[in-house]
């Protein structure tokens, strides 16, 4: 008997379909003894010790990563914060937005 699967919304979506359908043979196969030796060593690989450390080490690359992306984002909203309280104070100060004395303290 066969499950139908609904359609995927995406094609990222459609290839986790797959994977899941994957997993769920390699382990049918393991668990009959079917499993073909490339299956086998596959699995014996995910369980080893080096292959847990350069999992995790991909996890805290990609949050480092993250982190970095992150800290762009509130320099970038900070560097806009700066630059609109100086406009505010030379506004309020009297100096025109296109006086010659016009300073950026930002270089892009």
């Amino acid at each position: 008997m066969s499950i139908r699967i609904p359609p995927a919304d995406s094609p990222e979506a459609r290839e986790n379909q797959l994977i899941a359908a994957a997993v769920d043979l390699a382990e049918k196969q393991l668990i009959e003894g079917t499993a073909s030796p490339s299956v086998i060593t596959h699995y014996l690989r995910l369980a080893s010790g080096k292959e847990r450390l350069e999992r995790e080490k991909l996890e805290r690359e990609n949050e480092l990563l993250r982190a970095k992306a992150e800290a762009l984002e509130a320099n970038r909203e900070t560097k806009e914060l700066y630059e609109s309280a100086i406009e505010a104070m030379r506004n309020y100060s009297g100096f025109d937005s296109n006086d010659e004395y016009n300073i950026n303290f930002y270089e892009d």
